[in-house]
């Protein structure tokens, strides 16, 4: 009986222990999480009707248009306008004294070779026959040409000769009285500008492009105005790119009026309007810068004459004035043939006549064309233009 009492015990105990291990796994389990609460939803505001103000009006003092500050209380910001630009000032050209001294110095300096050349071969102490070709291969070199070196050789040998003592001083008179032979003192080189029974004086300039024709014109409009006279520019030149502007620019720095017409025009209708404004504003002269125009273009140098006949349907011209470069010695005396023939070539310009320049071509083209040079330039300076004179010339080139 105890035994079964005891079974009985047993069983109650184990499976009370097998009922609480059930309910603590049980327990041991999470619980699933709570259903979200339902959000609070807000509600947007709603949009003002028509006449509704979007907040709810407040109680705030109210102030008249005349108490609001409006914007822009300070200062006034100041505009930059563009800058105006100011026409150039009227130079006042140098007066053709002051330039003729300071020419006269520059050409000394740059052409002496030339004479002091001569001189040395005339002081030898022996003059033979190969000291005479010496002496003629110089005079050659410096571009006088062919018929006057001989010329001049000729006259020296005789004087040299009947002289017998050749002292510095007498060899230096005895050359420079035969170059002012060559070169020529009774010549008048006055650049006819002043016509006694009308006005204005017309005076056409013509050239090769790159003897500095154009920058000729404008020089020689200073040397004018410096003399108190007045002028008006034919831009003439209607082939050559920006012609037109470079002498008028020359123009404005002196005061002087140009006439101009479109590029690649006709140039005879631009060389009668000038002269035709010459005329009416009654100024005392008017240059006219042609085209440079090639020796070698036929047409070209015939449209050169049709600018000359053009011109004198209102005057004749006072002067044509041929523009040579010095630097191009006897290469200069082919163009002057063929100008000479298309046009009556009254003067001669030479221009460049510097360091680099030969001064005998001032008797070589003198001797080809029969017409005096008149002009010189020797620098690149407004006011390196001056008239032509022969005793300053041969000074500079054998030395005072």
């Amino acid at each position: 009986m105890e035994t079964v009492i005891l079974a009985v015990v047993i069983a109650v105990v184990v499976l009370a222990v097998l009922g609480g291990l059930v309910v603590g796994s049980r327990r041991k389990k999470p619980l699933p999480p709570p259903p979200p609460a339902a959000p609070d939803i807000t509600a947007p505001p709603a949009e003002p009707h028509v006449g509704d103000e979007a907040e709810t009006p407040r109680d705030e003092p109210r102030r008249t248009i005349e108490e609001v500050d409006l914007p822009g209380g300070g200062a006034p910001t100041a505009v930059e306008e563009p800058p105006v630009v100011e026409a150039p000032g009227i130079e006042i050209p140098e007066p053709t004294a002051g330039r003729l001294v300071r020419l006269r110095a520059r050409l000394s300096r740059s052409q002496n070779a030339l004479g002091k050349g001569l001189l040395t071969l005339l002081s030898r102490e022996h003059l033979d026959e190969d000291t005479w070709e010496e002496i003629e291969d110089t005079l050659l070199t410096a571009d006088v040409g062919v018929q006057p070196t001989q010329e001049l050789v000729e006259r020296l040998r005789e004087r040299v000769r009947v002289l017998g003592t050749r002292t510095p001083d007498e060899l230096r008179g005895l050359l420079r009285e035969e170059l002012l032979k060559l070169v020529g003192t009774e010549v008048d080189r006055t650049v006819k500008t002043e016509p006694e029974d009308r006005k204005p004086g017309i005076v056409m300039v013509v050239g090769v492009n790159g003897t500095g024709k154009t920058t000729t014109t404008g020089k020689l409009a200073r040397v004018l105005v410096a003399d108190g006279r007045t002028v008006v520019l034919g831009a003439a030149d209607t082939f050559r790119a920006a012609a037109a502007d470079q002498l008028q620019t020359w123009g404005e720095r002196v005061g002087a009026h140009t006439v101009r017409g479109p590029e690649a025009g006709d140039p005879a209708s631009v060389a009668f309007d000038a002269v035709k404004e010459g005329k009416d504003m009654g100024v005392d002269v008017v240059l006219i810068d042609t085209a440079g125009r090639l020796h070698t273009k036929t047409g070209l140098m015939d449209e050169l004459g049709k600018v000359k006949r053009v011109v004198e349907k209102h005057a004749p011209l006072d002067e044509v004035l041929l523009v040579l470069d010095a630097t191009t010695g006897q290469n200069g005396l082919v163009q002057a043939r063929v100008f000479a023939e298309v046009v009556d070539i009254t003067g001669i310009v030479l221009t460049k006549l510097d360091g680099t320049a030969k001064g005998g071509i001032v008797v070589a083209v003198q001797r080809e064309l029969g017409v005096p040079v008149k002009l010189v330039g020797l620098g690149e300076g407004a006011d390196d233009l001056a008239p032509f004179e022969p005793e300053a010339f041969v000074d500079a080139l054998i030395g005072e």
